[in-house]
């Protein structure tokens, strides 16, 4: 079975360590102790924590997306037709590219909150080097 450390729960779900640890500490998220002590989420108990955090905090019933990033506007570039926006959600980055006047109807500025809203045919999922799972 996979498991991970508080401090990788917290990074996969884009919060603190404190908020994974009083999620855990609420019984919100199930958790066990390996023999030095050490936290240890089940990876089936985190995904499933995931998703119901995920359904909910997200979706519209008005849109048949369902990936969703609410961030920032980190930079707006415009020449006479088409807008480059940048998102920053959480550690990610996200680029949209579109037409001049959605992006001025928009008012899309450096500073606004937006949601980039993601549907695709394709989604490449990897496993990073660095990030092999664990089992126990």
């Amino acid at each position: 079975m996979t498991t991970f450390r508080i401090s990788e729960v917290a990074e996969l779900l884009g919060v603190s360590v404190d908020t994974a640890r009083r999620w855990v500490d609420s019984g919100r998220l199930p958790a066990t102790r390996d023999a030095a002590g050490r936290r240890l989420v089940a990876g089936a108990d985190l995904a499933a924590f995931a998703r119901a955090r995920t359904a909910a905090n997200g979706g519209s019933a008005h849109s048949s997306a369902r990936n969703r990033f609410r961030g920032i506007v980190t930079h707006v570039l415009r020449d006479a037709v088409m807008a480059q926006v940048e998102i920053a959600a959480g550690p990610f980055r996200v680029v949209s590219l579109m037409s001049r006047q959605a992006a001025d109807e928009l008012g899309l500025e450096p500073g606004v909150v937006a949601d980039a809203v993601v549907k695709s045919t394709t989604v490449v999922v990897e496993l990073p080097e660095d990030a092999r799972p664990r089992t126990r």
